[in-house]
């Protein structure tokens, strides 16, 4: 285990480094330092100089990947890249273009983030499964195909029809719980419970699908059908058997979310103005930021790595037939 363990965060590394390169030329494919420039100081004040002074503050004024100009290795060292790259490795994050320190606003805004993603995985997966199971519970009948055209159309949906019609319905219409915002301590949770409940329903019809499917699959092996030789119920081998043989799929799948938690998303903070990682890495895509945009693609990486890792790890614990060697 330790030995394997090892051996994924050494392949992490050169992933990790790809991603970092990739998004590094993407983001000046698009941008010069003297567009962030512009940017940053604003039309009335844009000057050389200024722009200038600009780039040698930040750390701008060097060559992309590599300096001609820089000795030995200097060459590669001495470049936007390296300078802005390697720090990132020791989660040093550095500043934002405006001048605020990017750490300090990943841990301010890591806890609204969080508020709105932990309930919307716990929620959502929860919804899901009991949904998909009611469906092959009673599989075949009115109720089983009536469940999977439920699903259909909610998948059918675009996600924004679910954010803006909430907000009509629970908050205009109903005034239930406020349109957007954000407050600290227990009473977020009024501006917390709209999301989340948008969020799961956004994604229950996908989710409940897939599972189903999966479950499906798992009535269809031998020992489902040694189990009811055995004389068990139809509960028994669902909750017992299928259920927990259908454990694999459904970590694999929830691992993609790990991210989520951390990172936000992008469109349900935007639109319920909740000050977490994802606004705060669409205002910095708005604000050409490189700074930002680059962390935050470095800790997703990160993030989802660490994900798969667990996965592997969860897998021996729920099929202790696999080994990881």
């Amino acid at each position: 285990m330790l030995a394997y363990l090892i051996r994924r965060l050494l392949y992490a590394l050169p992933i990790l480094i790809g991603v970092n390169v990739i998004t590094f030329a993407l983001f000046f494919v698009v941008n010069t330092p003297d567009d962030m420039a512009r940017m940053q100081l604003g039309v009335k004040r844009v000057t050389p100089e200024a722009i200038e002074r600009w780039k040698a503050e930040r750390g701008y004024d060097k060559p992309l990947f590599w300096n001609d100009a820089a000795a030995g290795t200097g060459k590669a060292t001495e470049t936007i890249f390296f300078t802005k790259s390697v720090k990132m490795f020791a989660l040093d994050f550095g500043s934002a273009d405006d001048g605020r320190d990017i750490a300090r606003e990943i841990s301010l805004r890591m806890g609204p983030s969080l508020a709105v993603a932990l309930p919307v995985f716990a929620l959502g997966l929860f919804a899901a499964i009991a949904f998909a199971l009611l469906l092959v519970y009673f599989r075949a009948s009115y109720l089983d195909f009536a469940g999977v055209v439920l699903c259909v159309a909610m998948m059918s949906i675009s996600g924004l029809f679910y954010i803006i019609g909430g907000q009509w319905l629970v908050s205009k219409v109903w005034h239930l719980v406020p349109i957007s915002g954000y407050a600290e301590g227990l009473t977020a949770a009024k501006f917390v419970v709209l999301p989340v409940l948008v969020s799961v329903l956004a994604g229950l019809g996908s989710s409940a699908r897939w599972y189903r499917t999966i479950f499906l699959e798992e009535y269809t092996r031998d020992y489902v059908r040694t189990a009811r030789a055995k004389g068990l119920s139809e509960r028994l081998v669902l909750f017992r058997h299928v259920l927990r043989n259908a454990l694999i799929p459904i970590l694999t799948g929830a691992v993609v979310a790990i991210p989520t938690l951390f990172m936000g998303s992008l469109l349900i903070e935007a639109f319920f103005g909740i000050p977490g990682l994802g606004s705060y890495t669409i205002d910095a895509i708005n604000a050409q930021d490189f700074a930002v945009v680059r962390a935050m693609v470095f800790i997703g990486s990160a993030l989802y790595i660490v994900g798969l890792l667990l996965t592997d790890i969860s897998y021996t614990l729920a099929d202790p037939r696999i080994r990881l060697q």
